[in-house]
């Protein structure tokens, strides 16, 4: 690191960070990746991957310099990079011939590509060519940025995440003659949040029929200024596709296209038919039956659950038919309206 740099790689590290984060929800069957070229203590370009098929972090932070510097600015930089730089043929030419081309002569990036077979390549790669290489900083918050495809490259299974809404004695329902709502307009706004960060929605056959969901992100202009696509839609039931209502909006709006439906209950092939289609990250927006039949298989990581502070009496629980004690980590409690939002992985360990 230059001496004329008052900021340390952690620094830097940060701001790449914070690039890589306005590609949450967006990019996959890709990774959020941010990138950003220092010299001289004076940061020069910043960039992020916008989606598949577009350029890397690091070419935007490249395309960056070219706009507003010189070529030869990049000549003796270091390019902070939240993922290990890609080194192989893909829909776009290897980051790590880029970072070559323009003379760079510092990389540093904070997770290793999760690929065992492209983890550490970048950075052989590139110390042969005579270009210095620090890896691991800011390395918890680089990995949490990848959590979804890191899971989906090492299993072939997306990353669940369990959403429910539940009264203060555990149920999802309201007595008839109520509101069908549980939660704030606040929560349901932040379920909104939730849906716009995630590739697919799954909910089950009895909510289908039940409650009708639309199972989709309301905010048509927020989609079409960031070119996000609606969510695909998979609706898991017990029986085969003839017991769902076609007229169900979903199989009737105009995303219909983006409808999938599993039959027999089969979860897991539920989830390999969403990681064909490119999702990495799966909300979970269903009954307790279906929510329980996700943690008693092993295959949830996250929940969200958003406590309304009313008891409601009624017969539907927010997780049923548990065959353990499910223990949950890093649990975060926040006030949403009037609800109380928690958020917590779930301890496989405890499974």
């Amino acid at each position: 690191m230059s001496s004329n740099d008052p900021f340390t790689d952690e620094d830097w590290m940060q701001l790449a960070i914070s690039e890589a984060q306005k590609g949450v929800g967006l990019t996959a069957p890709n990774p959020p990746v941010g990138a950003v070229i220092v010299k001289d203590g004076m940061m020069i370009g910043k960039g992020w991957h916008q989606c598949a098929g577009k350029p890397h972090a690091e070419r935007e932070a490249i395309a960056a310099v070219k706009q507003n510097h010189s070529l030869e600015a990049m000549i003796g930089a270091t390019i902070y990079v939240t993922l290990e730089p890609c080194s192989t043929q893909g829909r776009t030419p290897p980051c790590t011939q880029g970072i070559l081309d323009h003379g760079i002569k510092r990389v540093v990036y904070g997770a290793d590509d999760p690929n065992p077979d492209h983890a550490g390549r970048a950075k052989s790669l590139l110390e042969e060519a005579g270009v210095s290489v620090t890896t691991g900083i800011c390395q918890a918050e680089c990995i949490d940025l990848i959590r979804p495809f890191s899971k989906a490259q090492l299993t072939g299974l997306p990353w669940i995440i369990l959403k429910s809404a539940i009264s203060l004695d555990g149920k999802i329902t309201r007595p008839p003659g109520e509101s069908q709502w549980l939660t704030s307009p606040e929560s349901r706004q932040h379920v909104q949040q939730l849906r716009y960060t995630s590739d697919a929605i799954i909910t089950g056959g009895n909510t289908l029929r039940n409650d009708d969901p639309a199972l989709t992100i309301r905010d048509e202009a927020k989609l079409k200024q960031t070119g996000k696509k609606q969510p695909w839609r998979m609706i898991i039931t017990r029986g085969d596709a003839s017991s769902l209502s076609q007229s169900s909006q979903v199989f009737t709006d105009r995303y219909q296209d983006r409808t999938l439906v599993q039959e027999n209950g089969d979860l897991l092939q539920a989830l390999k038919k969403l990681v064909e289609k490119g999702c990495h990250t799966v909300l979970v927006e269903a009954g307790g039956t279906l929510m329980g039949a996700f943690i008693d298989a092993g295959l949830a990581d996250e929940v969200a659950i958003f406590y309304a502070p009313m008891i409601t009496g009624g017969d539907m629980p927010g997780f049923a038919g548990l065959e353990r004690e499910v223990s949950l980590r890093e649990s975060k409690f926040t006030q949403i309206g009037d609800d109380l939002l928690l958020s917590a992985f779930i301890d496989q360990t405890s499974l």
